[in-house]
């Protein structure tokens, strides 16, 4: 049965309601980092390693209901990589095939992404790979701006643990989320740009190169750009 039209956008009304009180009371715009904080090098709450800080910050989000999306998702999808990677993709959520076995980018996006990591003479276990959200939307439809304010607190702290050289965004949405950029990715794309101190470069999704082939030059230009500035 196909959702109701009206009863979705009584939903994502009701999450523009609650993202704006959460704005007002927070004092801030939308992330509570500011745009000019520089991604804190160290180890979280004092944690001996980057990896152990990590499963900390997992556990805390799997024990964690500060949105909705935990009681639909089968598993948390936190990120996989090095945790001493120069090099972290961010796509937008986590699809079915990630869901059920609660890791990111595992299904023919993640194949090709994973080509176009060794397109540079790199491996999946030398980089590291997240979302945005850590938990699944229903029917993979797009966040909502109250998720996104609940989770991308975790994405940053992520960052400030992995200390990467570059942050690359996978498609419109991850690019304009972290950007606060509304500007098309056919725009945005190849340009570095300064995510709390740290170089982003937004590229084109995986799933579009599934749809859009004749894209995929274009994102080896960015992936060039990408390993010219890692030997910097």
């Amino acid at each position: 049965m196909k959702p109701d039209i009206n009863e979705e956008l009584q939903r994502i009304v009701e999450s523009l309601k609650a993202y704006a009180e959460l704005e007002e009371k927070s004092g801030s715009s939308f992330l509570s980092y500011s745009k000019g904080k520089k991604i804190i090098v160290g180890n979280e709450k004092g944690l001996g390693t980057k990896k152990g800080a990590l499963e900390a910050l997992k556990t805390e989000i799997i024990e964690s209901d500060c949105c909705q999306l935990f009681r639909t998702r089968t598993n948390l999808v936190f990120g996989s990589g090095s945790p001493d990677a120069k090099l972290v993709f961010v796509g937008e959520a986590p699809g079915r095939e990630e869901d059920l076995q609660g890791l990111p980018f595992i299904g023919r996006a993640g194949q090709l992404l994973t080509k176009i990591i060794e397109s540079i003479g790199l491996k999946r276990k030398d980089v590291y790979i997240c979302n945005i959200l850590k938990c699944r939307p229903p029917n993979n439809r797009n966040p909502f701006p109250t998720e996104i304010l609940a989770c991308e607190g975790y994405l940053v702290r992520q960052l400030e643990i992995i200390k990467p050289k570059i942050i690359c965004a996978l498609g419109k949405f991850a690019a304009q989320t972290l950007l606060r950029d509304q500007t098309p990715i056919s725009k945005l794309r190849g340009r570095f740009f300064d995510y709390h101190g740290v170089k982003l470069i937004p590229t084109f999704h995986p799933a579009y190169l599934l749809r859009n082939p004749k894209d995929k030059q274009l994102v080896w230009e960015d992936m060039k750009k990408i390993k010219r500035e890692l030997k910097t």
